[in-house]
């Protein structure tokens, strides 16, 4: 059996990326018979409450009634089938969101009628279970249409024949394992062959598919892996740890487990930060945290490295891209606006002993509570967060304070505030990253916590976007972001188009970076180099752009970019006024003598647009365009937005 496992036991990293660090410091620090001997036996790992009373002594009375409530709506849904004809609404019309809804509400409901029924222990929601159970046993795929294409068949409808594990399938399994958990003494009177149908069916989905070797790119030895590497490993440990029964077995997934984690860790810069956004952090760094936290309670607290400074760094990461309110920085694939988990955040805080998360933590709590209930993701993480309700409420901490000044050194990220309430970000990098956009050298700028220059983040989830059509989407393409358009040409894709010359910069008075963006450009562009200097002038509360090019010949055109959801006033030559709700009006100067300006508003009229009317409160997005008016080979540009 041992050997099966090998291919993930066996992680030392070979002809690795610059990108890739083989710290391992899971499979380094414990080895095989150490993690064996410290598991602890499946019929004793009591991870939560294993009883009505343990429940309801662990949470409070209006939470255990929110969470009865919320069952007994479930239940009034039922299960509904996903049929073939919706599968294949993903290859049909590019709609991936309505198969998602049915199959995530349905895992969703059925977590939420099993906590129900773990707290109340009356037995009048157990049919509601089984049915939720049997639904998703009989489904084909447990993964998403849009990951069916990872199969030899290619996208469509599934191959039953080739059991491939994909983000939600390992999420199903967790959900499975879980509810099995909470009551499978409940269903073993019902049928003992009901858990039985849960073990096989997540043996043959997720525990043999998940040992192929070199299958999935999120276990790969060679290059960065991305949040699904976490994601699954957290939910494949969940799994395993709570359904086999098998202990030899059941520690080879866990260690195997462990080291995959391993490949994730490796791919972070001693920074912690991701290239995948806050938004993301939680599936990525919020997952790590879920899989480490499981591995810490299942060996009895053996298993720890938390003291470890990338760990703590990674934790560190989120509050310091947090703006202000619900608004987080959204480079790439993500969303401005954003509830984030104050719970998990506050563990997270203690298990690091960083004392700015945990109060980060707490604070998240009390403005945005529970994350869409129980309704939610990483579902494991969801049963602790239930049980650190109480201690968050009981908790007495200071006030948390937002970060000054933050730098990412690996993904090149800057963010910087004024006393006064400028907030700068902007970052260099590359245009091959994760959930990538060709952004090289883009900011954004927020007043009072408000948005006034802004990054549109990412449209809705469709067939497009992550395919061959991905860059013919606006909101991917550097025309769309705070960029310059040199000869009618914007930015490429692919991991030679990058930063140069990265410099950052800071003193009491300013914050700054620097940078040469010509090589994020094709050719054909003409550029032979565009130095970019972004500083947040705290002296003057202003925050200033600074360009100076160079062309091979000179331009037939030269443009810049603004991005703003904003009214916008131009009553007077080289001034822009941005007037928005919650903050004071921003002036943006610039030389009326070269520049011309004009506006646009950006059609939000496709599928792929719908998430911008949520993430920007039906706001329309305004694109401002400054031309030059006698462009040069060679050259400066100036803008300045101060108050």
């Amino acid at each position: 059996m041992m050997k099966k496992y090998l291919f993930l036991l066996l992680l030392l990293p070979v002809s690795l990326t610059a990108q890739v660090k083989s710290r391992n410091l899971l499979g380094t620090r414990y080895s095989w018979p150490d993690f064996r001997s410290s598991l602890i036996p499946r019929d004793q790992w009591k991870p939560f409450p294993s009883s009505p009373e343990a429940w309801q002594a662990a949470l409070t009375d209006s939470l255990k009634s929110a969470l009865i409530l919320r069952a007994e709506t479930a239940a009034r849904r039922g299960f509904p089938s996903l049929p073939a004809s919706l599968t294949l609404e993903y290859v049909r019309v590019a709609n991936r969101s309505r198969y998602e809804e049915v199959s995530f509400n349905k895992r969703h409901d059925l977590l939420d009628i099993a906590i129900a029924e773990a707290i109340e222990g009356k037995g009048r929601f157990l049919d509601y279970i089984l049915d939720g159970i049997w639904s998703i046993c009989e489904e084909s795929y447990w993964g998403v249409p849009a990951h069916i294409g990872t199969q030899k068949a290619g996208s469509g409808l599934p191959d039953v024949e080739e059991r491939t594990v994909d983000l939600f399938a390992a999420e199903t399994a967790a959900v499975l394992a879980l509810t099995d958990y909470l009551v499978g003494p409940q269903l073993e009177k019902i049928s003992p062959l009901v858990r039985r149908r849960i073990y096989v069916e997540t043996d043959q989905r997720i525990f043999k598919p998940i040992q192929v070797p070199n299958r999935y790119g999120y276990l790969s030895k060679k290059s960065k892996v991305n949040n699904w590497n976490p994601w699954i490993m957290s939910n494949w440990l969940t799994a395993g740890l709570l359904l086999e029964k098998d202990e030899e077995r059941r520690a080879q997934m866990a260690y195997a487990a462990m080291n995959g984690l391993d490949l994730y860790l490796n791919g972070l810069g001693d920074d912690g930060g991701t290239d995948e956004g806050p938004m993301y952090w939680f599936a990525a760094g919020g997952c790590a945290f879920d899989a480490l936290e499981t591995l810490q309670s299942a060996t009895n607290g053996k298993v720890d490295i938390f003291s470890e400074p990338l760990v703590k760094n990674m934790a560190s990461y989120v509050y310091k891209m947090h703006i202000a309110g619900p608004y987080f920085v959204d480079f790439a694939d993500a969303d401005p606006v954003m509830k984030p988990d104050g719970l998990l955040l506050f563990r997270y805080g203690q298990k690091v002993k960083d004392d700015t998360l945990t109060r980060f933590g707490a604070w998240a709590f009390g403005q945005f509570g529970i994350p869409r209930a129980i309704n939610s993701f990483m579902r494991q993480r969801q049963l602790w967060n239930l049980l650190t309700v109480k201690p968050v409420k009981e908790s007495t901490l200071p006030p948390f304070r937002e970060v000054e000044d933050a730098w990412f050194p690996d993904v090149q990220v800057m963010t910087a505030r004024s006393a006064k309430g400028l907030y700068l970000a902007t970052h260099g990098g590359h245009n091959d990253e994760s959930h990538n956009h060709n952004d090289v050298g883009d900011f954004i700028l927020y007043a009072n916590g408000r948005p006034v220059i802004i990054d549109a983040g990412r449209g809705t989830y469709t067939a497009n976007t992550f395919s061959k059509r991905r860059y013919q989407l606006w909101f991917t393409r550097s025309q769309f972001h705070n960029l310059p358009i040199v000869n009618g040409f914007g930015q490429k894709e692919g991991r030679k188009y990058e930063a140069q010359n990265v410099s950052y910069k800071r003193t009491p008075l300013a914050s700054s970076l620097s940078m040469n963006i010509a090589k994020a450009f094709a050719d054909s562009a003409g550029l032979v180099t565009w130095n970019r200097v972004v500083t947040l002038d705290r002296k003057a509360e202003a925050v200033l752009v600074d360009d100076a090019y160079e062309l091979k010949d000179k331009p037939g055109s030269l443009q810049q970019v603004f991005l703003t959801v904003d009214e916008i006033e131009h009553l007077l030559p080289g001034k822009i006024t941005f007037r928005g709700e919650g903050h004071e009006p921003v002036h943006l100067h610039y030389d009326h003598k070269n520049w011309s300006v004009r506006e646009e508003l950006v059609p939000l009229d496709t599928q792929d647009d719908q998430a911008f009317h949520y993430g920007w409160n039906n706001k329309p997005i305004r694109r401002i365009i400054l031309e030059q008016t006698r462009p040069s080979a060679k050259g400066k540009a100036g803008w300045k937005f101060s108050w």
